[in-house]
């Protein structure tokens, strides 16, 4: 395997990912990054002279990267630092009440019997029973597997235990399904809101997706240094791995040779000539040619309606007036109208819910930093092209509702617009080529939307797919099980084929024009 070389075009998580479990494995690894850092949408800006996390602020299912880590002859803990968040979030709404949620069942049972009562609580352990057999049934047959249809599925899971996949609820929207166990609106909106990990609606997303909640109960970690020290981490374990890191080039297209792959052209003429290619980017950028006519072909166009978008706002300002955690979550009055706004109307909601993460706290109810502290405020937001961007009155209207909402809440934020950053759908949508600003790639809606995802390979053999667009999904330990996924196919069909006649020669001029790149 030792002669063989994969080009992995993007360094995000799932490049990363992909990078780490192919040099681990003995291939000769590149990895073409556009900008000059690793980690895609594990983003951070800087804001009043400090780097505030600006993607995923948070690490759930560790045992993703634990695995990674161990693959390569190494522990996650040495690499990095993380600390276990026994609460998960505060909740609050615009009328005073407020709900905290634990990793602990018994100890969010009790606050919700408090918030809501006791009949409340006993559909929480319902929901939690629910969301955990999910997870339980999709684990290792779907999520941490290759993606498969319905049919497979059942096989996968095996016959003897179809009622825990009839149980896995398809067919049965999430906001339905809440019904079920929550008559209180609040606990509805507040565990409808796990839809919008996979940037979809509550309304329109299947009862599957209650997995989320799960996920998060088993464990969620909180990144010293920020989740960009995830990546630097990563980055630094593939290249101790022998992988090469080239910052700051972008793939602008796949080159094929013999009905296979051969390499990719960079934007400064190179070619590399490779047996495989791992596209760590949005596959709507090879679906609509921007790698070249051999990829276009290797991956069906998708119908699927676009993720979530957002709008974000980091700064460094003085906070007062609400107990913030690191993550709290003040909702809109009406989830409904919220989410219609968003996909039915496709525009900025004009009751958004607001998620702010004070990254100067933890998880308790110390007093925050006396003088400025760095947060990160989101907004969903519905995805635009960069050529068709929302009107500043929508955004500064959007705002001013988001900011009077965190006011009714009682919380105040002092800002200074001259060192806060915003990031609207317009910019992820320059920053991250052919999705339209969505973050999380197709949006989940409907019982054929999970299934519906590419899978690690293509139609154009040597061409394998990695990030939050495919399967298994978005959010950081799916778009890394996505990449370790494309490692493993690529190993695997590498070991049993021949070596391929490499047509992609270095150094080469290239002609055409660059469109776009990866590094999702």
């Amino acid at each position: 395997m030792a002669e063989r070389r994969v080009v992995v075009a993007g360094a995000g998580v799932g490049g990363l990912a992909a990078a780490v479990a192919l040099a681990a494995g003995g291939v000769s690894t590149t990895v073409v990054e556009a900008t000059d850092r690793p980690g895609g949408k594990m983003r951070t800006v800087s804001a009043g002279g400090q780097a505030i996390d600006s993607g995923p602020t948070v690490l759930t299912m560790r045992w993703v990267f634990d695995r990674l880590f161990e693959d390569a002859g190494a522990a996650l803990d040495s690499h990095v630092a993380l600390v276990r968040a026994e609460r998960l979030a505060r909740h609050a709404w615009s009328d005073g009440s407020r709900l905290d949620l634990y990793s602990d069942l018994d100890r969010s049972a009790e606050a919700i019997a408090r918030f809501a009562g006791p009949r409340e609580a006993q559909g929480y352990r319902r929901f939690c029973a629910r969301a955990e057999g999910i997870y339980m049934t999709l684990r290792d047959s779907f999520i941490d597997g290759s993606r498969v249809g319905p049919i497979e599925l059942s096989s996968r899971v095996g016959f003897s235990r179809i009622g825990d996949l009839a149980r896995i609820s398809p067919f049965t929207s999430m906001a339905r399904a809440l019904e079920d166990h929550f008559r209180d609106p609040r606990l509805r909106q507040l565990f409808g809101r796990y839809a919008t990990y996979c940037g979809s609606s509550p309304f329109l997303a299947p009862a599957t997706l209650m997995l989320v909640a799960h996920v998060e109960r088993e464990g969620v970690w909180l990144v010293e240094g920020g989740m960009a020290s995830l990546a630097e981490a990563l980055r630094r374990l593939a290249e101790a791995q022998g992988a090469e890191f080239r910052f700051g080039r972008k793939v602008v297209r796949v080159l094929a040779a013999g009905g296979r792959v051969a390499g990719v052209e960079t934007d400064d003429g190179e070619r590399i000539a490779a047996d495989a290619v791992v596209w760590n980017g949005d596959v709507g950028a090879l679906a609509d040619g921007g790698l070249g006519p051999e990829a276009r072909r290797a991956v069906g166009a998708s119908s699927a309606a676009r993720s979530l978008s957002a709008m974000t706002w980091a700064t460094a300002a003085r906070v007062h007036g609400f107990p913030l955690i690191r993550h709290n979550v003040f909702f809109s009055r009406d989830s409904r109208e919220e989410f219609e706004d968003l996909f039915a109307r496709d525009r900025l909601p004009a009751g958004p819910t607001v998620y702010v993460c004070a990254q100067d706290r933890g998880d308790s109810d110390e007093a925050g930093p006396s003088d400025r502290e760095r947060v990160f405020c989101l907004v969903n937001a519905p995805a635009r092209p960069a050529a068709k961007p929302l009107s500043e009155a929508e955004m500064e209207t959007c705002a001013s509702a988001a900011f009077r909402l965190l006011e009714r809440c009682g919380l105040t934020i002092e800002w200074d617009r001259t060192t806060t950053v915003r990031t609207t759908p317009a910019d992820f949508a320059r920053a991250y080529p052919a999705t339209c600003g969505a973050l999380y790639g197709p949006a989940t809606h409907g019982w054929k939307a999970t299934f519906a995802r590419q899978g690690a390979t293509t139609r154009l053999p040597g061409l394998y797919l990695a990030g939050g667009s495919v399967h298994p999904g978005p959010g950081v330990p799916m778009a890394a099980l996505s990449g370790r996924q494309a490692a493993l196919r690529a190993m695997k069909d590498l070991s049993s084929t021949g070596r391929s006649a490499l047509a992609a020669t270095r150094g080469g001029t290239s002609t055409r024009s660059a469109r776009t790149g990866g590094s999702g």
